[in-house]
């Protein structure tokens, strides 16, 4: 299948999962994880008609952004280092994986303008995670008040991959209650309205649970390398 096919079928699940859950399917937000494919791919399926990519590392963002420039709305989703800020900061439109104070230190120095940055959350605990877990957000994200070029916009976490839908689940509610704790601290820098999880496997529950922003991509744009 072609990526508009394949957009058109996620489209039409993200749908069907919205009225399953009472939600407008205009809140949901796709981004196409291109890092396995080229930039010409990464140009075809932004032709197709998919308006956020999504980019784990610094060098592949900065091919892409060659040739797209900034017509795409671009996302940084990956592990952040803080030497790599200066190459992108200028690029994204998020980042969703700002996870201690030396990262927003950095972005906070390098960026020209207010950054729009999701706090990442190890919900499940698995060690091979990256983020805060769910007891140290709320701490951090009031230490944030003294970085005025960052914005919280929400919260992003990463489920198992697993088969068990149960389970993720509750991965997906836990960071919903998360965020309405944050929400109720009504925080200038911190409206905390988004919500980026769900992948290729469990976009469809991620959305029920009340993802804003799913982040697909091998089901989406495919696979080259």
């Amino acid at each position: 299948m072609s990526v508009k096919e394949n957009l058109a079928l996620i489209q039409k699940n993200i749908e069907a999962a919205c009225q399953r859950a009472n939600r407008n399917k205009e809140e949901i937000n796709i981004i196409a994880v291109t890092k396995y494919v080229s930039e010409e791919t990464t140009k075809r399926a932004v032709e197709a008609g998919i308006k956020h990519l999504g980019e784990n590392r610094d060098t592949g963002l900065l091919k892409k952004w060659e040739v797209l420039g900034s017509k795409p709305t671009w996302h940084f989703i990956g592990t952040l280092q803080s030497k790599k800020v200066k190459e992108i900061i200028n690029k994204v439109g998020y980042i969703h994986s700002l996870d201690r104070l030396s990262l927003a230190k950095e972005i906070e120095k390098r960026a020209d303008k207010t950054t729009r940055c999701f706090v990442q959350v190890n919900v499940s605990g698995e060690e091979s995670k990256h983020g805060l877990t769910p007891e140290e957000v709320i701490p951090f994200i009031k230490e944030i008040v003294d970085y005025p070029k960052i914005k919280i916009v929400g919260l992003m976490t990463m489920a198992p991959y697993i088969e068990n839908k149960a389970e993720l689940r509750n991965v997906f509610k836990n960071l919903k209650t998360l965020q309405r704790e944050i929400q109720a601290l009504e925080l200038s820098y911190a409206p905390c309205r988004e919500l980026s999880m769900g992948m290729s496997n469990d976009y469809e529950i991620a959305v029920e649970e009340g993802a804003t922003f799913v982040r697909i991509g091998t089901s989406l744009v495919g696979k080259e390398f």
